[in-house]
């Protein structure tokens, strides 16, 4: 008898809001490091943030919803920290903070740089651990805060609040997850990409888009996730519609990739 396909898949998720500001947004580290990374560039620093303390720490958003999203010290072998918008401890890896704070105290490392793509790049690297054969749970850090402590060059959206979203992938029976990547420049090809997977998964299935997808359209079957938060936002819609009764799509697009990426769960 063959044996029994098993794949990872996202089996459940908790979101939270968080108030405030992390201690470590008034340490003169910060504006060190932020004057030495823009000064190339000639950009100015806000001092308005730098002088209010504004900002939160990843480490701490993310450790606040371990506990939640483990119930019991249910052990992970991986974890990964995605996000888009800079940390308030540019110095200090997160990533690694996290696993002290993590049942099993797993492997960690970061994904960053890719903006709303992180998250998708770090679904499809736990899959890929998965098959190791040396990960059946992995704990999928989400995390975006609302100060930029400088500048940019162009008009860029930044979260409405501080965010964050643990997502917990587990080994089960059956297909796993599917992560998958489309170069797409604008978004209403993008839309019109996810809508034609959604219907590839047949009736009943759910299309869950981000709120810069949703702006060109939702087609039916599928809901738009909130408005200002521009990386964790169709992740905590997500977090809505688990565990799951149906076939999921997950989709964002980046604009700045020109990156349309999705996620399946079957």
């Amino acid at each position: 008898m063959p044996a029994q396909i098993r794949g990872l898949r996202v089996t459940r998720a908790v979101a939270a809001g968080f108030d405030g500001h992390a201690a470590a947004a008034l340490h003169p580290d910060l504006r060190t490091f932020t004057g030495d990374l823009v000064r190339p560039y000639g950009l100015p620093l806000r001092e308005d943030l730098l002088s209010a303390g504004a900002g939160h720490d990843y480490a701490e958003m993310g450790a606040a919803l371990l506990e939640r999203a483990l119930p019991g010290g249910e052990p992970a072998d991986l974890l990964i920290l995605a996000f888009s918008s800079p940390d308030v401890r540019p110095a200090a890896p997160a990533s690694l903070r996290l696993s002290r704070h993590c049942p099993g105290q797993p492997t960690a490392f970061a994904v960053c740089d890719q903006g709303s793509a992180a998250a998708f790049t770090a679904l499809r690297l736990a899959a890929v651990h998965h098959r190791t054969g040396g990960c059946r749970r992995a704990v999928i850090v989400l995390a975006e805060q609302s100060a930029l402590h400088h500048e940019t060059p162009e008009p860029v959206e930044l979260p409405a609040e501080h965010r964050a979203v643990v997502l917990v992938c587990e080994e089960a029976a059956g297909e796993g997850m599917r992560v998958r990547r489309h170069d797409r420049p604008d978004a209403a090809p993008a839309l019109r990409t996810a809508r034609d997977e959604h219907r590839r998964l047949g009736d009943g299935a759910r299309l869950l888009l981000s709120a810069g997808l949703a702006g060109h359209g939702v087609p039916d079957g599928a809901e738009a996730a909130r408005p200002g938060q521009p990386f964790t936002g169709v992740w905590t819609l997500l977090a809505d519609h688990l565990p799951a009764r149906r076939p999921l799509l997950v989709a964002d697009h980046d604009r700045r990739l020109g990156r349309l990426s999705t996620l399946t769960l079957p």
